[in-house]
């Protein structure tokens, strides 16, 4: 019995030290340095209704909006994940087509790889500044605005995200679709 409550208490410490010790050390060092990305990029109303999170994509389905890329695990973040399915797999061929046709694509105008292809958790938040205007036309007629305005709304938004060693500009799908939200109609 006596070494029975020693390997329980040496349990119960261990649990305690590696579990919530190195967790709580974690979320310390997280809220110090980086509070906001620590707390998960929240955005929220200005009533404090929460929106989303720029880290996590949502699905947008509406003409008005921006589309981000596909999703494996349809937008779950709690099942994050790929496919795992061949790229020979007739299910990622037909959901790739389907795509295709929602975003009018044709071999005159192909449709940017990423928005064509889930990323490898099926929750990537951005797309590349060249899907984002793949959209514009698509955007403006729904919303009846000038594309030029949406042109120019994406040059605002764009960024590198890793400076000068990533030339490719990428733009938070979320954010853009926020801001759509308060452009001016004509």
């Amino acid at each position: 019995m006596e070494t029975f409550l020693s390997s329980l208490r040496i349990t119960v410490a261990t649990m305690a030290i590696c579990v919530g010790g190195y967790s709580a050390a974690v979320w310390a060092v997280g809220q110090a340095i980086t509070p906001g990305t620590a707390e998960a990029s929240i955005i929220t109303k200005a009533d404090g209704t929460v929106i989303g999170s720029r880290q996590v994509a949502q699905a947008f389905t509406q003409a008005r909006y921006f589309w981000p890329r596909p999703s494996a695990v349809d937008y779950n973040s709690a099942g994050a994940g790929g496919s795992n399915k061949s790229p020979t797999s007739t299910d990622l061929t037909d959901r790739a087509n389907e795509t295709v046709a929602a975003y009018g694509a044709t071999a005159e105008n192909p449709l940017p790889a990423e928005l064509a292809a889930a990323s490898g958790a099926g929750l990537d938040p951005h797309i590349t500044e060249r899907a984002a205007r793949y959209q514009v036309s698509r955007i403006a007629e729904a919303r009846n605005i000038p594309a030029d305005q949406l042109e120019k709304l994406i040059s605002e938004r764009a960024f590198a995200a890793g400076g000068m060693f990533t030339p490719e500009k990428i733009v938070n799908v979320l954010e853009m679709n926020l801001a759509l939200d308060n452009v001016q109609t004509r």
